[in-house]
Parts: structure tokens; C-alpha cells; sequence
């Protein structure tokens, strides 16, 4: 969770865009998948349930969920489950880019 996090945050900093973050940890870290399309998968609500714990337990700032997760979950974006994330599912199970303009 708190690499997820941290992928969230840098997009939610403007560092780099949804493909370009998930991209890097594909290829530099030999991933799978990148840290915002396991987000999706695993469900956007349930991450942010997760941090939310982690916040609780540790009180570290670390593991304070990222304001740009908070806002897409109570926008109702949790992911493949309901359609949309940080990709879009909408119309095919294939992931394809959402607009990076989540702020």
C-alpha cells in the first residue's frame, strides 16, 4: 500500500502521468502490472480503507492516504469494479487511459 500510495501522490503532484508511473515500475521494477492498475484491480475504496488503518495504527504521514485517492473514491471511481480508476473500464476489460486531470 505504501508504494500505491506514493504512485498516487506523484500523480497527484503532477510528476508524471497514469501510463507514464505504471510504465516505469513495469519496466525499471520488472512488475506485472504498474502500482495504479493493481490500485484499480484491488479497488480503489479498499486501498484508501487500507492507508486509512495504516494511518490509524502508525500515526505516520506516510501512510496518510493521498487527498487525490480520497476524492476518487467519494466520486464514486473504485476501480475495475466499478468502471472506472485510474483506467477506464467501462466499455472493454482492456485498461485504457483516464484523463490525467483528477485534482
Amino acid at each position: 500500500m505504501p508504494m500505491i500510495n506514493e504512485a498516487i501522490e506523484t500523480l497527484y503532484n503532477g510528476v508524471a502521468g497514469v501510463q507514464e508511473i505504471d510504465t516505469v515500475m513495469k519496466l525499471g521494477m520488472a512488475h506485472p502490472m504498474g502500482p495504479l492498475q493493481l490500485a484499480d484491480f484491488i479497488g480503489l475504496d479498499v486501498c484508501l480503507s487500507i492507508l486509512e488503518v495504516m494511518y490509524d495504527g502508525f500515526k505516520n504521514p506516510k501512510y496518510a492516504p493521498c487527498p487525490l485517492l480520497v476524492n476518487m473514491v467519494m466520486a464514486g471511481k473504485k476501480g475495475v469494479k466499478s468502471g472506472e480508476g485510474f483506467y477506464d473500464y467501462s466499455e472493454s476489460k482492456k485498461a485504457e487511459k483516464v484523463s490525467s486531470s483528477f485534482a
